[in-house]
């Protein structure tokens, strides 16, 4: 058998290589991925710097075409390989392909950034992070009685000087926790600023789909298959669900796309 024309280089946990896996499952396009991971070390890296010089998480070749801009793939693999696999990816008249477009863009300009930004931030954050107005307070910040966290730190700090512990290592754990607690605060800030970007963009998005089961029509299109990868991540994380969950015609849209056997597969 004559191996595949199609080459994905990268790791499938990057958000711009699982869009590409998905889209190739998608249209049943035979493919080869490559980790770059196995272009590490001085004998094999200069290979990959040919294809990649910039070092980019995605590569894509196909014959003698090679790309790195996971959207662009997307749509040439839609093109290319329109008569295999789900027909409806890229859409068939110029309207359908004009909303394609509107909504893929809408995508990548406006749910990408701050969905990214939240995946970071929550890999910093503390797991059981309350969620929005848990304790009812109503401070505001969505993360409980910062002052009653206060005291928590002030009272932890309390006990180590009662404690007598002085020494050298004392100091060098609470500078560490000092960086630890302004890495958490800046990451609070990235956190509330993408959620409240990510809230305005799915109540449009709730809007639209109450009009249409997908994004750009009643036919899950390529518009929809790029959000998958970040919103995947977040839709998962007890301290983001709920934003999909809150609005009936945005959950019914994640739970149909993202039980789709192809996304499964990546």
């Amino acid at each position: 058998m004559a191996p595949a024309s199609v080459k994905v280089f990268g790791s499938p946990t990057s958000a711009e290589v699982a869009r590409v896996l998905m889209c190739l499952f998608e249209k049943d396009v035979e493919f080869q991925l490559v980790r770059v991971d196995a272009y590490r070390g001085t004998q094999r890296m200069p290979q990959y710097l040919k294809l990649q010089p910039l070092g980019e998480a995605l590569t894509f070749e196909d014959d003698n075409l090679t790309l790195s801009e996971s959207r662009g793939i997307l749509r040439h693999i839609a093109h290319k390989y329109a008569r295999q696999g789900n027909p409806d990816l890229i859409g068939t008249g110029a309207l359908e392909r004009a909303s394609i477009e509107q909504w893929l863009q809408t995508e990548a300009q406006s749910f990408d950034v701050p969905s990214a930004e939240m995946v970071y931030s929550l890999a910093f954050l503390p797991p059981n992070m309350p969620k929005q107005n848990d304790n009812g307070n109503g401070n505001g910040n969505g993360y409980g009685n910062s002052n009653g966290r206060e005291v928590q730190v002030a009272n932890a700090s309390s006990k180590r000087v009662v404690a007598g512990a002085t020494d050298g290592k004392t100091a060098a754990s609470g500078a560490n926790g000092n960086k630890q607690q302004q890495k958490e605060e800046e990451m609070r800030k990235v956190f509330e600023k993408s959620k409240k970007d990510l809230e305005k963009l799915l109540d449009i998005y709730e809007q639209r789909l109450e009009e249409a089961a997908y994004l750009a029509g009643d036919k899950f299109t390529i518009a929809d298959l790029s959000h998958l990868p970040n919103a995947d991540r977040l839709a998962s994380d007890p301290r983001s669900r709920r934003m999909f969950e809150a609005r009936k015609n945005v959950s019914r849209w994640w739970n149909n796309i993202s039980s789709r056997e192809s996304w499964e597969y990546v």
